[in-house]
């Protein structure tokens, strides 16, 4: 898995002095059709989300508000990417391992998943995500 199939995706923007309109339809400015939502929200200074891999789910991160850190990783590869925009949005592909961090005061990411939730989904440590991308060290 290559790290540039982890992307920002802009999504339709539409200004108005009244306010900004944003809008996602799943299959089309996402990748997948959605079939969960989840956001997080009141993320202390200084903590770290995530942490983890996934096996079959893709997610698409927007920061709604405020800003925020990825840390995305295949294994042999790290890319940080920052996001501070509703209307772009991270891709990520199954199998990435993801960190977040330098969360911003009042931040709220907005997640739109592939699948609904499953723990068996889930890659949580770290040495089993390595062992199963083929042995490749930190």
């Amino acid at each position: 898995m290559d790290l540039s199939d982890c992307r920002i995706i802009d999504l339709p923007k539409i200004s108005d002095p009244r306010g900004n309109l944003t809008f996602i339809e799943g299959e089309r400015h996402v990748p997948f059709q959605v079939k969960r939502v989840f956001y997080l929200y009141d993320v202390p200074g200084g903590a770290e989300r995530a942490g983890h891999a996934l096996k079959k789910c893709e997610q698409f991160l927007i920061a709604m508000s405020g800003s925020f850190d990825v840390l995305a990783y295949n294994g042999k590869e790290k890319q940080r990417i920052h996001l501070n925009r509703s209307y772009n949005g991270l891709y990520l592909p199954p199998m990435v391992w993801r960190e977040m961090d330098n969360f911003s005061s009042g931040s709220v990411c907005l997640v739109l998943a592939s699948e609904p939730y499953s723990e068996g989904d889930y890659y949580r440590d770290y040495k089993d995500y390595l062992k199963a991308m083929g042995g490749a060290t930190p």
